[in-house]
């Protein structure tokens, strides 16, 4: 009867754990899909900007919480996930901001910082001469 009581308690512990440790995975997955995604939308649209001759835009509008390359579907920024930008002042606006890639190679450039909850996150960063874009990792 002991035995089955002790199964019974760590049943429970094992069930009162769960969320908590999906909640973690959940957020933890989204910070890194956000990550991996702007930052290959922002080399494609480097890419678009060279191979086709025509400057490409990168715009993130932290109102409506959407971010992606002009012209192609917006994607949502998860609501575990805060981003603040930098970028060029004529690229600015209210709650907006854009990088743009010219068809040489160069950007107007800037970075974007993606944040989890505890404060640590990553800084992708736009070089304004090349165009190109590194990440880098912000320490809480």
């Amino acid at each position: 009867m002991v035995e089955l009581l002790v199964v019974f308690a760590i049943m429970a512990l094992l069930a009162a754990l769960t969320p908590l440790a999906y909640d973690r995975f959940k957020s933890s997955s989204e910070y890194r899909d956000t990550v991996r995604t702007m930052m290959g939308q922002m080399r494609a649209a480097r890419y678009k900007a060279m191979t086709e001759g025509r400057e490409v835009r990168f715009s993130l509008d932290m109102r409506q919480r959407v971010y992606g390359v002009d012209g192609a579907a917006p994607k949502a920024l998860p609501t575990s996930v805060e981003v603040k930008a930098i970028v060029a002042s004529n690229e600015s606006a209210q709650n907006m901001a854009a990088i743009r890639f010219l068809p040489q190679g160069g950007a107007t450039g800037g970075s974007i910082e993606i944040l989890r909850s505890s404060g640590a996150g990553t800084r992708l960063r736009v070089d304004w001469l090349s165009g190109r874009v590194t990440q880098e990792a912000l320490l809480p």
